[in-house]
């Protein structure tokens, strides 16, 4: 196990000396239960927002989809 640690060590020590950092990131687990209802629950909360509404239609204003597949 330490020949690992040391590889990870000297593989990390070189990303910092390129100017690198690590960071971590926490975020919803999307294969817990109930993950999907709960999307739904807030999805339906949504639907009606009068706010919701006028930052989609924004968005799609905003959005620059030239030269994108649809």
């Amino acid at each position: 196990m330490k020949v690992v640690t040391e590889r990870v060590k000297r593989y990390r020590d070189k990303l910092r000396e390129r100017g690198l950092r690590p960071v971590q990131i926490w975020v919803p687990d999307t294969r817990r239960p109930g993950f999907a209802t709960e999307c739904r629950r807030q999805s339906e909360l949504l639907k009606m927002d009068a706010h919701e509404k006028e930052m989609h239609d924004f968005l799609e204003q905003a959005a620059d989809r030239e030269g994108w597949e649809a």
